[in-house]
């Protein structure tokens, strides 16, 4: 029989979750003597001793629910029994108080990337077709299968083509409050530095999203806009008398753009070169234990080397908003911060929800019992380091470097969409419950939080961080493997397995303008 096991995250913890893969039986006894009352299942929590009605229920040092009666020690304690706590105001919170620690730079770290003209880096060399309007998508998807098939041959330094695709269309309110987010962002996405400066497009012709309002003058950066002008194939162009037409126009402007990608050779660049995202999906229990800490050691790992790391999710870091704005490098990136939160609070607010509406019905299996248990496990994927900047949804990073507050919904697709739009050139995403998610446009390196699930879904999984739970690594063990991996992956020496299935999620725009 296998010995029943616990994590207890904080000394002050009144509740600790179940390790053992099976959950535990009514009966089971740990070590110190308190004895299972009710079948707890793998990675829900377990009163440590008695709680009375209305006393708090305190995981990670912080309270994330209120009893709702009475739970004697060695009671499963679900979110059935718990009332959540209220947000926290948003005034009056920590200033940043973040004493600079004295920490050594890590330098002779490197990778082998892609030096494009306006000195960003690319971890992969990708041609990437921007499209205006989700009418042009199925031209865009015949295109390119095309170009795979006949051009891609001919230029082997070229990783890949990708199709921009969107749900964006012409019944937007394209000048609401709020509608300039999906733009910036597709405008954004398109100047990634996976893609070398080179911007093709596709447009329809009639739509409201014309190709000079996407991608203005001065859009390109310095100094590919002394070089380029805008490469567009129209659809509605009179010369287009046949459906081959359209695809033969694609195909011949795709030309140049590959010839130039196919120019572009790996050069040794330092690992402060790194823009990486990180995002968890499928959480449970074990994400704020094993994986998201794995993580948050390897981004103070990035930032000591230079690299810059975007965290996300602003309903999964709301509830930890006290300990953003006390890491905050000034007053400025604090008031930032909850300029952020205060305008998602509204945009939900609108919508007739709250973050609560945040937690899913894996979330809750896999032992979580809503947002603020979730955002205390979501946030120590941001590790230690200060909070140097703060980038709005679909904005540009601007010369940023460190740790970032990335502020995005926290739906897999549209944080990933906009960290690719942020200038994201490596994507690390981490799971408990499993999701085969991957992008297209840049390396997604997925972290299981169990070794039940890394087991299960071997040539899905990158990094078991379960073996932390399991006694077998440590988190600092996980993270330096979690780093190196990294640099092979920018370099191009490894594939992901979302590389290698080719799993790619299709991107999806935040757009909180109405739709006429």
């Amino acid at each position: 029989m296998t010995e029943p096991r616990r994590i207890r995250m904080h000394k002050a913890d009144n509740v600790a979750i179940v390790v053992n893969d099976a959950g535990l039986d009514s009966g089971a006894k740990f070590a110190d003597g308190l004895v299972v009352r009710d079948r707890v299942p793998q990675g829900h929590k377990i009163a440590l001793r008695d709680l009375k009605d209305g006393e708090a229920v305190v995981r990670y040092n912080v309270t994330i629910g209120y009893a709702l009666r009475d739970i004697p020690a060695g009671s499963w304690v679900h979110e059935r029994l718990l009332r959540m706590p209220d947000a926290r105001p948003l005034d009056d919170l920590p200033k940043p108080n973040f004493a600079p620690r004295a920490v050594e730079p890590i330098e002779r770290y490197t990778f082998e990337g892609y030096r494009s003209a306006d000195g960003s880096v690319g971890t992969r060399n990708l041609l990437a077709i921007t499209q205006t309007v989700q009418c042009v998508a199925g031209v865009a998807r015949v295109a390119v299968e095309r170009i795979r098939r006949e051009l891609l041959p001919r230029f082997p330094n070229v990783d890949g083509v990708v199709v921009l695709e969107h749900g964006y269309g012409c019944g937007v309110a394209i000048d609401a409050p709020g509608a300039e987010i999906p733009i910036r962002t597709l405008r954004n996405i398109s100047l990634n530095p996976n893609f070398g400066g080179e911007v093709m497009v596709i447009s329809l012709g009639c739509e409201k999203l014309q190709p000079d309002r996407l991608m203005p003058a001065g859009s390109f950066p310095v100094p590919v806009a002394t070089e380029r002008k805008l490469d567009v194939v129209v659809l509605q162009d009179h010369k287009h008398t046949s459906f081959q037409s359209m695809i033969d126009s694609v195909v011949q402007q795709a030309i140049p753009h590959l010839e130039r990608l196919n120019a572009r050779k790996r050069v040794t660049v330092p690992a402060s070169e790194l823009v990486v995202g990180v995002q968890c999906g499928g959480s449970d229990a074990f994400s704020g234990v094993t994986a998201n800490p794995a993580v948050g050691y390897c981004t103070d790992l990035l930032v000591r080397a230079g690299a810059t790391v975007m965290f996300s999710e602003t309903t999964e870091v709301r509830d930890a908003v006290d300990q953003l704005t006390s890491r905050a490098v000034n007053g400025d990136v604090a008031q930032a911060i909850i300029d952020e939160m205060a305008w998602y609070d509204q945009y939900l607010k609108r919508g007739s929800v709250d973050r609560s509406a945040n937690t899913t019905p894996g979330n809750k299996e896999g032992g979580l019992a809503n947002i603020v248990e979730k955002a205390m496990g979501s946030i120590v994927k941001s590790g230690s380091a200060p909070i140097s900047g703060v980038v709005k949804p679909g904005d540009r990073l601007n010369g940023q470097r460190g740790l970032i507050y990335a502020a995005t919904p926290a739906s897999d697709f549209i944080c990933g969409t906009l960290q690719l739009a942020a200038g994201m050139n490596l994507h690390v995403f981490t799971t408990g419950r499993g999701t085969p998610y991957g992008l297209a446009e840049a390396p997604v390196i997925k972290v299981a939080t169990r070794t039940e699930l890394a087991n299960r879904w071997s040539d899905l999984i990158d990094v078991n961080a379960g073996q932390i739970a399991d006694g077998t690594k440590t988190i600092e063990e996980v993270g330096w493997e979690l780093f190196r991996l990294m640099l092979d992956v920018a370099s191009g020496r490894k594939h992901t397995w979302a590389e290698h299935w080719q799993l790619h999620n299709a991107l999806v725009l935040f757009n909180p303008a109405p739709v006429t």
